[in-house]
């Protein structure tokens, strides 16, 4: 039998004070999770990435953790990893899916957008789409997401150094659209460390990334647009930035990763937040933060439910018993 969990879930305002509480319930649908960090589905089957080169596999509540076979192997430096997934348009047929991991060579690190194939329950990889992009110990980005168009966007983060962000000749700091023919171009600038990435019905994206010391970012993103880090950051305007729709403010830290838009509400994982924040895209203010899991690395709807997924075993966490897991809210 499945486990329920029940937790406290919070509402507040930006800046007001919680104005009631009320009862949630979360279902576990898989545990003892290996540091993931994308979440997929097909047929009522997910497909986890996990940081260690692994994707977990849950069906029916059973985990399988498959391999996955990279012409390199994964860096052990800081949030590196197997790092973005996700299943292509067509995985029905072809069993392939975008990866973005972190590898070592020579000394240095440095990030790579693969296609990897499922055969006989092994990811091998196939072709490399984007390879060499340097990044340090952290900042690597990692979010891949096929947009409405059917294509690619890769965030890729600024591999710690702030200048990366504004150099047009630096992938770092950039969103990438990639086309089926593996061409990618810059599709906007002048980001930290991007990791969320989501459509709403209308097909305008939104994206989140960690800010510097607090100020983290909610971004509408319009394509050939410079987001302004390091120049602006916040709620600070400059002339040809984009300033973000929502921040955690100069004296918060949320840390966001995976984003989803479910039922019309803009759903943010956040890390250092530990916490589930839920956004009225219309008022850019925060609804509701859903607690009580610890770290949370990426967030997910199918159309019906919320899922996410705890990263508690980061190394930056308090790993409980069965982390990390994946929840189903039941609102």
């Amino acid at each position: 039998m499945k486990k329920l969990i029940l937790l406290s879930l919070i509402l507040f305002g930006c800046t007001n004070e919680p104005s009631s509480d009320s009862d949630v319930i979360a279902e576990k649908v898989a545990t003892n999770l290996n540091i993931p960090w994308s979440i997929n589905q097909h047929d009522n089957i997910f497909y986890i990435s996990e940081r260690v080169g692994t994707i977990a596999r849950v069906s029916d509540g059973k985990v399988t953790h498959e391999e996955v076979i990279l012409s390199n192997s994964l860096s052990d430096a800081s949030e590196a990893g197997l790092l973005g997934f996700v299943l292509k348009n067509d995985f029905e047929n072809s069993k392939e899916a975008f990866a973005y991991y972190t590898y070592d060579e020579n000394g240095e690190s440095f990030n790579r957008v693969v296609t990897v194939k499922l055969e006989n329950d092994i990811w091998r990889e196939t072709a490399v789409h984007l390879d060499g992009i340097p990044t340090g110990n952290i900042h690597h980005g990692g979010r891949l997401e096929i947009g409405p168009d059917g294509l690619l966007y890769i965030t890729i983060g600024d591999a710690g150094n702030p200048e990366n962000a504004q150099d047009p000749s630096s992938l770092n700091g950039k969103i990438i659209q990639m086309k089926e023919d593996g061409t990618f171009e810059i599709y906007t600038s002048g980001h930290r460390n991007p990791q969320g990435l989501s459509w709403d019905k209308k097909g305008k994206l939104y994206e989140a990334e960690h800010g510097q010391s607090a100020n983290d970012e909610v971004n509408l993103i319009e394509q050939e647009k410079n987001y302004g880090y390091p120049i602006i950051q916040g709620t600070e305007r400059g002339n040809g930035y984009v300033t973000p729709i929502v921040t955690s403010g100069a004296n918060e830290t949320w840390a966001p990763s995976g984003i989803t838009i479910h039922k019309g509400k803009l759903y943010v994982a956040t890390l250092r937040g530990e916490a589930v924040k839920v956004i009225n895209i219309s008022t850019g203010e925060v609804d509701r933060s859903i607690t009580g899991f610890g770290r949370v690395r990426d967030v997910y709807s199918d159309g019906e439910s919320l899922y996410f997924v705890t990263n508690n075993t980061d190394g930056r966490g308090s790993p409980r018993e069965d982390d990390d897991v994946l929840y189903r809210l039941i609102e």
